[in-house]
């Protein structure tokens, strides 16, 4: 926002805020490229994310239903030889808790992880029990040795929890044992504990790789999305770049198409929208061209006799005479002109079902208005297509006024229609003038085209070029078959349509 100073009417210097010159430049927003690639890495990441976690949980429900099923192994092994109360080795009867807990322990051979003892309580008024009995093997921390922790898993009220240890959390089941008879001795605990950090390692290594790999993958796919999201966007940056290098003056870049995607179907689209510009520039550049040149001689015509018109009546009669003639034939042209604008047009054409023996017995009936010549309805056909009537209409009495034009009185000017087998039809006009020679066959269905003079064509006009602009816009052709001094047949031709035969 720019400001200006201003003088009030009491002096004072008065500040007007103007509106700036040129308006912000608006944000421009991620790349589509990068936005592919980010909303592809963010969808990885989660999806990595979830199967880790998820992974990890199954490993570590693993590791405790292990170390569940470890637990409950051995506390039923140890029923089932207390139930027997007999020694494996020697078959002796046991009597006392301590003699039960030494023959089952010593002869267990425990994981590295694990750690079974027992704990004989101290039998009244006798001082200091017998205490522990222990596995052979050193477990990771002998649990059985701290008194602490051996109290705190002892006096506790359930048959199983978990401690922290130096060696990491310890998983533990007990079970009461009690001598068979009550003067056997004091009763004592069988403890078995399972440390857990061993087992977590292992399931932490895995996850470690599996997080590893994860993310090598997920650079990985960043990667892959980045190249393949330039892939897919390359048409779209072409039309990109396309777009911004079109101009007026050049029309004529095309964009290459590859594959059958949606992209390359966009590509297309472009492509078919420059072709409908370019047809529209090139309509609307001829249509100038044409009327500039066209228009500027009957102008200077008009001028020039409006000048030098003088007083006496009979003559402004005259130049006025001239001038309506020539603004007459400037109003021809440029209906002529705007005609053949439009029909470049898509709704040009409005196409209905149409039978060729009424539409030609039409054209027939109103050409014979056109000049004194020997009318002949030469051929009708009996079918219909799909046309505009007053299109094909407009473009046969063009021919036939073209036919009086390089014909005399009385001579034979012929009209027809054919259909084929095929449903497409031919509709023509043929005269009996002065021909025309085979290299101007197609010269003189162009614009303000000029004839051979010698063969009688010397004209110079829009006629022709209206007719094969209809012709066309019905998606058939016009043309010519002559020779000179054998006369002209004109035919228009039109599509295949449904054939149907007149009620």
């Amino acid at each position: 926002m720019t400001t200006r100073t201003a003088m009030t009417t009491d002096g004072t210097a008065d500040t007007v805020p103007l509106p700036a010159d040129h308006p912000p430049a608006p944000r421009r927003s991620m790349p589509a490229r990068l936005r592919i690639m980010v909303w592809v890495v963010l969808l990885m990441v989660g999806v990595l994310a979830l199967v880790n976690l998820v992974t990890w949980q199954a490993l570590r429900t693993g590791v405790d239903e292990r170390i569940d099923a470890a637990l409950t192994q051995e506390i039923d092994e140890f029923h089932r030889f207390a139930a027997t109360g007999h020694d494996r080795r020697g078959g002796e009867r046991i009597a006392d808790v301590h003699s039960a807990l030494r023959a089952h322990i010593v002869d267990q051979h425990p994981d590295p992880s694990e750690i079974i003892f027992g704990h004989v309580d101290e039998a009244p008024g006798a001082g200091a029990g017998t205490g522990r009995v222990r596995q052979a093997e050193d477990p990771l921390y002998d649990v059985s040795a701290d008194d602490r922790l051996r109290s705190r898993i002892l006096s506790a009220d359930t048959r199983s929890g978990v401690e922290q240890t130096p060696a990491g959390p310890l998983r533990w089941s007990k079970i009461r044992v009690g001598p068979r008879q009550e003067s056997a001795g004091p009763e004592g605990w069988f403890v078995i504990g399972y440390f857990v950090d061993p087992e977590m390692a292992a399931v932490n290594r895995t996850v470690r790789i599996l997080v590893l790999v994860s993310a090598i993958g997920l650079v990985l796919a960043g990667v892959a999305a980045w190249w393949v999201a330039g892939r897919i966007l390359t048409p779209v940056r072409l039309v990109r770049q396309t777009a911004a290098q079109i101009g007026e003056g050049d029309l004529t870049r095309r964009i290459a198409v590859t594959g059958n995607d949606d992209i390359a179907a966009l590509a297309d689209q472009f492509n078919a929208m420059l072709d409908r510009l370019e047809q529209a520039f090139s309509t609307q550049r001829r249509f100038i061209d044409d009327a500039g040149h066209e228009l500027r001689t009957p102008i200077t015509i008009v001028r020039g006799h409006l000048e030098l018109m003088g007083d006496d009546p009979e003559e402004r009669r005259e130049v006025v005479r001239l001038v309506t003639d020539e603004l007459d034939r400037m109003a021809r042209i440029v209906e002529d002109l705007l005609l053949l604008a439009k029909a470049q047009r898509p709704d040009f054409v409005r196409p209905q079902e149409v039978w060729l023996a009424e539409l030609t017995g039409d054209i027939g009936a109103k050409v014979r208005a056109l000049g004194d010549r020997d009318w002949r309805l030469e051929h009708v056909a009996e079918g219909a297509v799909m046309a505009d009537p007053q299109l094909i209409t407009q473009a046969m009495v063009q021919l036939a006024f073209n036919a009086v034009g390089h014909t005399g009185s009385g001579d034979t000017i012929r009209i027809g229609s054919a259909q084929a087998p095929d449903g497409s039809a031919t509709l023509w006009v043929a005269d009996s003038g002065p021909g025309i020679p085979e290299e101007e066959h197609e010269r003189i269905f162009e614009r303000f085209s000029r004839g051979s003079a010698s063969a009688g064509r010397s004209d110079a006009g829009l006629g022709l070029a209206i007719v094969r602009a209809i012709a066309e816009a019905h998606h058939g052709s016009a043309a010519v078959d002559s020779a000179p001094g054998q006369g002209a047949v004109f035919t228009v031709a039109l599509p295949a349509g449904t054939r149907k035969e007149h009620p």
